[in-house]
């Protein structure tokens, strides 16, 4: 019975690290689609300003600087979030593969 609630074991542990390694990638994409929604919104924002005199924006310009500090703080901590996910993709590839040699070896040796 031990044999068995460690293969179980072993599979369930598998089952986690391939869900996490594919959320992971997912991340991955959420980070890619959300950075180019930013540099949109920024570069379609000042192309806008241009087409509008700007005495007719005065009561809006004084929110473009803390929006547009926001956004860049924004892009730098979601570009810091992809330098850094390789390593994390990496590091939960190899356990997915810890994962499924230690599945296997208990499959076998029940």
């Amino acid at each position: 019975m031990r044999a068995r609630d460690e293969v179980e074991a072993a599979y369930f542990a598998l089952l986690r690290a391939r869900e996490d390694l594919a959320e992971l990638e997912h991340f991955r994409e959420y980070l890619d689609d959300e950075l180019r929604r930013i540099r949109r919104f920024m570069s379609e924002g000042a192309a806008l300003e241009d087409t509008v005199a700007q005495r007719f924006r005065r009561r809006l310009s004084h929110t473009d600087r803390p929006l547009t500090d926001a956004l860049r703080t924004r892009q730098r901590v979601i570009e810091d979030e992809l330098e850094r996910l390789p390593d994390r993709v990496t590091a939960a590839s190899d356990y997915v593969a810890d994962c499924e040699r230690e599945h296997a070896e208990l499959k076998q040796s029940r």
